[in-house]
């Protein structure tokens, strides 16, 4: 079945390119096109499109079949081409007639869009849970082992002290910044494109606003031109957000996966969490952490190849949208799963404290001696000269204190503050309208 055959049939060979992976991802899609129609017929009463008892059984059908997706009891069968069409032949084997006045004033164009963008606010409301476990993990670590002075480097040079405290810190701030990014995005998504249809609108006198308010948009997309711009647009812009999460993830990575390493030997893992060597017995291996990075630097890629399959589009809708879905898709859900397995992590992270007793760092404190020099009045160029004097003729008298008091340093994290940054963040999203509307059009 396919909502825009007549009475010719398709070719196999190009049924199958055309369809590709649809009938896969479109299970996603199945909860809320779903939601979205029950919108749309609540909708089509009003304007009386539909007589108040077929509304009534078409709704009745409708959150049946959303039970059945929720007990993974829905599938879209064998010469069905996408899940709209499996809905509406549900309905109308189940109803009659009356399944198939559904489709009325909408186009599959703009109940795809419609489908996509339920979708994403959902997997944003996902990840924005993700993201707060972990945010949650890394400030209390940074309060942990906020007294745990390790390294800094410049150039992969020791450079100054640093501590645990500001290591965890800077990757917690570095999340709420980027929820800041995933708020845009979803701002951006939570704008109800129905009713624009092919791209085009209707000559029917559909009641946009009312639409908007069942599904708990925050607004419309207003131009029906615009509307149907929005598909690649939107998905490219929460790939931007994706992007922001994932360099994150990344570089945490990275640092880890250089912290594991004997010659740093700042951190490890319990042994059920590492791999070994098949030859070389003393090995511990970060892989987890390795799979990571390579994930993220594969999610970063994402917004380049929705920007690379869309870039050259004129206005209207091309079957070239379709092919974004893949890679966009498994990239919502491998953040997903980076987010949750580095929290998984890095509740079992092995911290090794005295690391600074290594002579190798024993000038990581000249700063420290530099800036007491200027504090007894001596001129910074003239103590910065003395010190490397000193550090050259092996008169330097090592020093391991710090006195880091500023806001954001060693010795105030601003931790409270970051908090407050990510809590005023996630509060902004508004996700508690969106499940009342979800509730009300489910019964």
């Amino acid at each position: 079945m396919k909502l825009w055959q007549k009475d010719t049939g398709i070719d196999k060979k190009i049924e199958s390119f055309t369809i590709g992976r649809d009938a896969e991802l479109d299970i996603y899609l199945a909860p809320f096109d779903v939601l979205g129609s029950i919108a749309h017929i609540t909708m089509l009463e009003s304007i009386k499109l539909l007589e108040k008892d077929e509304l009534a059984i078409l709704t009745k059908a409708l959150q049946q079949i959303y039970k059945e997706i929720e007990k993974g009891e829905f599938v879209i069968e064998d010469g069905v081409e996408d899940v709209h069409s499996q809905v509406e032949k549900l309905l109308t084997e189940r109803l009659g007639d009356a399944g198939k006045k559904i489709h009325s004033g909408r186009s599959r164009n703009d109940q795809v869009l419609l489908d996509l963008r339920l979708y994403i606010r959902e997997e944003i409301r996902q990840l924005t849970i993700g993201i707060e476990k972990l945010f949650n993990r890394l400030v209390t670590l940074s309060e942990q082992y906020k007294d745990v002075l390790i390294p800094g480097y410049t150039h992969f040079q020791v450079a100054m002290p640093s501590s645990f405290g500001l290591w965890f810190g800077a990757y917690a701030e570095s999340l709420a910044d980027d929820l800041l990014l995933l708020q845009a995005a979803y701002r951006i998504t939570n704008q109800n494109p129905l009713g624009s249809a092919a791209g085009y609108g209707s000559s029917f006198p559909l009641n946009r606003t009312m639409t908007t308010e069942l599904l708990g948009f925050d607004d419309l997309s207003y131009n029906v031109v615009y509307a149907q711009m929005g598909r690649g647009k939107t998905e490219k812009t929460v790939a931007f957000a994706l992007n922001s999460i994932a360099a994150t993830l990344g570089k945490l990575a990275m640092d880890v996966t250089l912290y594991m390493n004997q010659n740093f030997g700042f951190l490890t893992f319990p042994d059920h969490l590492t791999t070994g060597s098949s030859i070389m017995p003393h090995k511990k291996n970060p892989d987890v952490f390795e799979l990571l990075r390579a994930r993220c630097n594969k999610i970063q890629n994402i917004a380049t190849e929705i920007g690379m399959t869309t870039g050259n589009l004129p206005s209207g809708y091309h079957r070239d949208f379709q092919i974004m879905k893949e890679s966009f898709f498994d990239g919502l859900q491998d953040t997903k799963t980076c987010l949750e397995i580095t929290e998984y992590m890095l509740q079992n992270i092995i911290i090794k404290e005295e690391i600074l007793n290594d002579k190798r760092y024993r000038f990581l404190f000249s700063v420290e001696a530099v800036n007491k020099l200027v504090l007894e009045g001596m001129s910074f160029r003239d103590a910065y000269k003395k010190i490397g004097r000193d550090i050259e003729s092996g008169n330097y008298e090592d020093a391991s204190q710090v006195a880091h008091t500023h806001e954001g340093s060693i010795g105030n994290l601003c931790n409270e503050q970051i908090n407050a940054k990510f809590d005023k963040a996630l509060a902004s999203f508004g996700f508690e309208k969106v499940k009342e509307a979800e509730k009300r059009l489910l019964g």
